[in-house]
């Protein structure tokens, strides 16, 4: 959440992610995505940078928990860096004829890139 003045000077908290546009014409209007509107007095740059910081630290907390819960027990002072994930596709399930082509019958989507298939999350190799 980001915090936010209105014109009376009380500030409130809206979830960025809510939002659909912003416009400064002169005051900056927050308009959500379900139609409702904010007048606020941060400028739009100002509600931009406040978005920006929040995405920054939910990233950043994010790549700092705690990763392995399966229950074994390890020395708690050893705090090695752990594997950052990623996007990573795998192999298309679908297989090639004889002439190369891909086989795109799974759904009627797919291709030789895997395009429309879901994108599976797992850790990095490399």
């Amino acid at each position: 959440m980001i915090v936010v003045t209105r014109l009376n000077e009380s500030q409130f908290a809206v979830n960025p992610d809510l939002i659909e546009r912003i416009h400064e014409n002169p005051d900056t209007t927050l308009v959500m995505v379900d139609g409702a509107k904010y007048i606020v007095t941060e400028s739009l740059v100002e509600v931009i940078e406040l978005i920006a910081e929040y995405r920054a630290r939910i990233i950043s907390l994010a790549r700092f928990m705690p990763g392995d819960t399966s229950g074994e027990t390890a020395d708690r002072n050893d705090q090695s860096p752990q594997r950052p994930l990623g996007l990573v596709r795998d192999a298309p399930a679908h297989a090639t004829d004889m002439s190369g082509s891909a086989d795109t019958t799974q759904s009627g989507k797919g291709g030789v890139d895997g395009a429309g298939l879901p994108v599976q999350f797992r850790p990095r190799t490399t």
